[in-house]
């Protein structure tokens, strides 16, 4: 069975929102526990801020309560449903989501190399069940080399909140990074890494409307 499979195939075991279907969805795939593990005892989730398990394209849940329950209690996070911590929920609740949305799933950034490729990065250097550093962590690394040396860039202030987003490409094809300050005053924190086919059309976009994006909260 191939890695896309398994995925597909813990992501199936928790569709059923009981919390023994979510657990038994991570002890199908041991690695994500022990990254969320690893993760946790290196503090790594301080770097992200929150996000709603709630898409905003959709209205719907991107994965179950009880898998989101699941998940927050391994890493030692407080959440209460739907708002997590986005770095738990974009990187390893996605990679256990089979919701459809406009652009597909929402594991497709970490499996496909369309996004490793926008952070000039190898095809490969993604991919969430590849030996070495977990997930997260190259997570973290390539959304902060494209915050700290974007081609361009947009900030706006939501409520006292920074909110900023920046491409590596000022056209075309793109990786995206986000980040928003939990709280006014605050530094921003992570929020998401993801490809976008259009860079100059997102970030004109984003210009336009004063707003919270990509599931930040």
């Amino acid at each position: 069975m191939s890695e896309i499979d398994q995925l597909t195939h813990a992501a199936t075991l928790a569709l059923t929102d009981t919390h023994t279907s979510a657990r038994a969805a991570l002890d199908y795939l041991p690695w994500i526990g022990r990254a969320i593990d690893e993760d946790g005892a290196a503090r790594r989730f301080d770097a992200w801020g929150r996000s709603t398990a709630i898409d905003e394209n959709t209205g719907t849940a991107v994965i179950s309560r009880a898998l989101f329950d699941v998940l927050h209690d391994r890493a030692s996070i407080g959440a209460t449903w739907p708002v997590g911590n986005a770095g738990l929920l974009h990187c390893y609740g996605y990679l256990l989501s089979l919701e459809a949305t406009p652009y597909g799933l929402k594991r497709d950034r970490w499996v496909h190399g369309e996004l490793a490729r926008a952070c000039g990065l190898h095809s490969d250097a993604l991919l969430p069940w590849s030996r070495g550093s977990t997930l997260l962590a190259r997570a973290t690394s390539a959304a902060s080399a494209i915050l700290q040396s974007p081609v361009a860039s947009a900030v706006q202030v939501i409520d006292g909140r920074a909110a900023r987003v920046a491409i590596s490409a000022d056209h075309g094809p793109s990786a995206l990074a986000y980040e928003v300050a939990p709280a006014r005053g605050s530094a921003p924190l992570l929020v998401t890494l993801f490809p976008v086919v259009d860079a100059s059309s997102v970030l004109g976009e984003f210009r336009i409307a004063r707003r919270l994006r990509w599931n930040a909260c």
